[in-house]
């Protein structure tokens, strides 16, 4: 999140204390930084793509307890792990975001490398506990980390990088995890924990490798260009922005909408539209392909306006694509079936890529410097709020009547779009519009392109891995939980 208050703009590397840099003025990172900061991000999104889908398989396989009981485990880890969130929040704004990311890869390394000692019932709780600690955390120090180091413009093309290359990376793990499938022994899994714990700390040293920033506005700031100083008030004050609280409310409704493609998409696929398994891995594979992709030119495209007003067209699609999928039984049957379903999940595809790149980019600006780590911290809350009780509730509305289960969706995306358009006129100018271009400087784009196209040509041989994981019984996207 950005404070609109800091005159002199983005933090550029200079020569500081730490092994690290100064804050610069001319809001711009240098490459190497800014590679070092995406290569991390997609070393870790690898060992994310290994990990969810196999959840359930990959914890039964190491310690031999019943799913019920990993089941349970998991989400009571999960709910510890967002009862830390605050305190995450904390040690950001204190410490910042490089050294709390490198804290929480550390702690998934161990994490995993633990995994294959759990030999009772609490040691595999604790061992859950600190994996989804280091998972939750991840996101708001990796943002945190990309607003010590750059601003306006620059602070989104590097947002853009970053979530263009983990869903590259996701699918490189998630071709990882389908091979994985071919050999579901205990020695494989003991492997793939090693692996896992190799590839987060991995991560970890490249993060040690981006210089540290020193931000000095990470003080009292002045709001709203109004010059004020004022004090410290932590989560007080993130509570009482009315504003950054609705926008998280929309982005806890609009949230739904993601977890739905994994946790709710392929049953309806596989039940109701009657496609294979092996084939709705197919809508999978084509979302992160073309996330990957197209990411960074369609983050350009939504940025030249009201962030805002972006992120709620994005919902609109969204909601335009749930009432596709409503309407997909009674239409299509047989070899039409696979054609529709593709074409609804571009329109899907869409939705999410309007509205990722202005939702991403407004949380992060809208808050100020000081306090960005609790900022974000409240804002992960409306992704991992909504993961957790998502099962539930989606669930409930599969065993229903499949339109229940989009038209429910598609109410709660609009909803979210119009809080966001409400709130567009208390929140911050600066947050609000984009200012300043988007292209990519200094060779940055030209080696971050070459990653994404080689991670999203590894996807493309994974189409099958969210069936086969279902078949398996593990979906996608569970170990969000």
């Amino acid at each position: 999140m950005e404070d609109i208050s800091v005159p002199g703009g983005v933090h550029g590397i200079g020569a500081g204390t730490d092994g690290g840099t100064d804050a610069g003025t001319d809001g711009r990172t240098d490459g190497g930084t800014r590679r070092r900061v995406v290569a991390a991000s997609l070393v870790s999104s690898v060992g994310d793509g290994i990990y969810v889908p196999l959840t359930m398989l990959f914890v039964h396989s190491l310690t031999g307890l019943s799913l019920t009981s990993i089941g349970t485990g998991l989400t009571v880890a999960g709910l510890g792990a967002l009862a830390f969130m605050p305190t995450a929040g904390i040690l950001i704004d204190r410490y910042g975001g490089r050294r709390v990311l490198i804290g929480v890869l550390a702690l998934r390394a161990l994490g995993f490398a633990a995994y294959p000692f759990a030999g009772s019932y609490p040691a595999f709780l604790a061992i859950a506990l600190v994996v989804a600690v280091g998972m939750w955390a991840s996101s708001p120090s990796q943002h945190a980390l990309i607003g010590d180091l750059a601003r306006g413009s620059e602070r989104d093309r590097l947002l853009a990088w970053d979530r263009s290359l983990r869903n590259a990376g996701m699918g490189c793990g998630s071709l990882a995890a389908a091979a994985m499938l071919a050999f579901n022994g205990t020695a494989g899994f003991i492997a793939a924990a090693e692996v896992l714990a190799a590839v987060f700390a991995v991560a970890a040293l490249l993060v040690t490798r981006v210089p540290h920033t020193r931000n000095s506005d990470r003080a009292p700031n002045t709001r709203n260009g109004e010059g004020i100083s004022r004090p410290r008030e932590g989560y007080r004050q993130v509570l009482a922005d009315r504003p950054y609280l609705l926008a998280t409310t929309a982005n806890f409704l609009i949230a739904f909408g993601y977890t739905a493609q994994a946790m709710a998409l392929p049953v309806f696929l596989t039940r109701d539209v009657g496609l294979p398994d092996a084939l709705a891995g197919a809508v999978f594979a084509l979302n992160t392909v073309l996330v990957a992709v197209a990411g960074v030119p369609a983050s350009r495209l939504t940025l030249r306006g009201r962030r805002t007003r972006a992120a709620a067209l994005g919902a609109v699609v969204f909601a335009l694509s749930f009432g596709a999928f409503a309407v997909l039984p009674g239409l299509t049957r047989g070899s039409g079936a696979l054609v529709a379903v593709l074409m609804v999940a571009v329109l899907y595809t869409a939705g999410e890529l309007i509205h990722s790149a202005p939702s991403q980019g407004l949380s992060v600006q809208a808050a100020p410097d000081h306090l960005r780590g609790r900022y974000l911290s409240v804002y992960q809350l409306s992704w991992s709020v909504c993961r957790t009780v998502a099962p539930m509730l989606l669930g409930f509305l599969l065993d229903a009547q499949p339109w229940h289960l989009w038209s429910v969706l598609a109410l709660l995306v609009l909803s979210g779009a119009a809080i966001l358009l409400w709130a567009e006129r208390s929140l911050p100018e600066h947050a609000v519009r984009a200012v300043g271009g988007t292209g990519s400087g200094n060779g940055f784009s030209r080696t971050s392109g070459a990653a994404a196209g080689a991670g999203a040509a590894a996807v493309a041989g994974a189409a099958a891995v969210a069936g086969a994981a279902a078949v398996a019984g593990a979906a996608p996207g569970e170990a969000a939980a």
